[in-house]
């Protein structure tokens, strides 16, 4: 009967707990299990608080180099409000700000969209041959020669880039 009457109450917290929590449904359940104990509640909120600030900082530099980078600040941001509220708060408002984004894209012009599309393309063209002008003309830079031997001494499957000296 005493085994009865913890399981219950376990049981009753988990519930509580489920209904607490702020993040996505399905998480919930799991949510709840992990914090019960305090040392799993501190060593989740740590994992989850780096894994989500390594994402975001990922889809910062994404945001200045080739890549998703506003899906990585939004994945980021999903990944915190996992376990924080503010997290949680600013996905909200980003989802938001998206919606309305979109919205605006299927109201704009075709005409003016193909001729944003046009100038984007071009500007990433003459950045690009300003890029490889500068390389053709003055070497690679010694940081980027020593990064990339770098990178390469990690992995032996990294390739030479053109036209850097070995």
């Amino acid at each position: 009967m005493a085994g009865s009457n913890v399981m219950d109450d376990t049981e009753r917290d988990l519930e509580r707990a489920e209904q607490e929590y702020f993040g996505p449904r399905f998480l919930a359940r799991i949510h709840a299990r992990l914090h019960q104990n305090p040392v799993t509640s501190i060593l989740t909120k740590i994992v989850v608080t780096t894994v989500g600030v390594l994402v975001i900082l990922a889809g910062v530099v994404m945001m200045v180099a080739p890549g998703p980078g506003i899906l990585g600040l939004i994945f980021g941001l999903a990944i915190l409000s996992t376990e924080w509220r503010w997290a949680d708060r600013w996905l909200d408002a980003a989802r938001d700000a998206a919606h309305r984004a979109a919205e605006k894209a299927r109201e704009m012009d075709p005409v003016v969209r193909r001729k944003r599309v046009a100038v984007l393309a071009m500007t990433a063209l003459l950045v690009g041959l300003l890029v490889y002008a500068v390389i053709d003309a003055h070497g690679w830079p010694h940081f980027a020669v020593e990064g990339w031997d770098w990178v390469q001494g990690l992995s032996g499957v990294v390739p030479e880039l053109p036209g850097m000296p070995r």
